[in-house]
């Protein structure tokens, strides 16, 4: 059996501890003999391995999280786990979790596998390319940051999301510009709920006004099923893109009173042509990839003080 470990786990490796890669490394040949050693993470498609750290010298307790196919196997991602990692089905999420789980796992298996390759992509184009820009990445959240978030939020995290906050759970920008098209960057979990607590009171607010309204002239400025990841700027919430966890695609929201509007994009192939755009910048339709010094800046989201610095990015 074929073991992979992605280039990102290994640099996490290398963070957590001296011991942490030649630890890895024994996993992988111990997944390599068992490729079933693993148990549920509570994200369909990843399995779950934990590693004793007493084991190696400086190395923390770990959580490594792999797919397992039929010739291969993907470490897809690794963190320090001082404790046992609670599925989130510890989270008191119940029936209410079961029913946001996608039906079919070799789907979910699929959803995992896209987004993962997608992110992989981006950041292996930024780590050569816009080294400020990767290096302004956040770790990812472990699982059970995820199911406090679900809790939080009243509603479970799409798949697709879920394995993109494992993978990075944020980005704090570079000169308040995120990494995305149009500069715009994926939030922090712990913005994600405030935003979604403060959109929620706002519609709230207009519920009670809707009562004397017309059916016509309500005002609908939040959705409990949409779920906000990613802001204008790494520090800009005035406008952004949700995930619908009803429909599966994106939207947008503004601050500004303009009213949400549908993306038809999924996360799936918003990440997909980021990555496309990445690589082959000249084929891009929707924006276009730039540097300015080791920061990755879009076309459409630049200050035009700053223009004569930005050179396009070549693929």
């Amino acid at each position: 059996m074929n073991v992979e470990i992605q280039p990102d786990v290994r640099d996490t490796a290398a963070q957590l501890g001296a011991g942490v890669p030649y630890a890895l490394k024994v996993l992988a040949g111990q997944l390599a003999d068992d490729p079933d050693m693993g148990g549920p993470s509570g994200l369909p498609g990843i399995l779950t391995v934990m590693v004793d750290g007493d084991v190696f010298e400086d190395c923390p307790d770990l959580s490594v999280g792999y797919i397992r196919e039929p010739d291969r196997i993907e470490i897809r991602f690794l963190r320090a786990a001082p404790s046992p990692e609670p599925s989130t089905d510890d989270q008191g999420q119940g029936q209410d979790q079961d029913q946001e789980k996608p039906a079919d796992p070799a789907s979910a298996a699929v959803t995992v596998r896209q987004v993962a390759d997608a992110w992989q992509r981006i950041t292996g184009r930024m780590k050569h390319s816009a080294p400020d820009s990767y290096a302004a990445l956040r770790a990812g959240a472990g699982p059970a940051a995820i199911a406090a978030l679900e809790e939080d939020l009243g509603i479970g995290i799409p798949v697709e999301l879920h394995v993109l906050w494992l993978l990075t759970a944020g980005d704090d920008g570079v000169n308040g510009g995120g990494c995305l098209p149009g500069n715009e960057a994926l939030m922090p979990l712990d913005a994600v709920a405030a935003f979604a607590r403060q959109r929620m009171d706002s519609q709230a607010h207009e519920d009670t006004l809707n009562i004397r309204r017309p059916e016509y002239d309500r005002i609908t400025v939040w959705k409990p099923t949409w779920i906000p990841f990613v802001s204008h700027g790494a520090a800009d919430r005035t406008s952004g893109l949700y995930l619908d966890a009803a429909t599966g695609y994106l939207g947008s929201w503004s601050r500004y009173n303009e009213a949400p509007g549908e993306e038809l994009d999924t996360l799936v192939t918003y990440l997909e042509e980021t990555a496309d755009m990445l690589e082959a910048p000249d084929l891009g339709t929707r924006d276009k990839p730039g540097l300015m010094g080791g920061a990755l800046v879009w076309l459409s989201g630049i200050d035009p003080a700053q223009e004569e610095r930005w050179q396009p990015l070549t693929a």
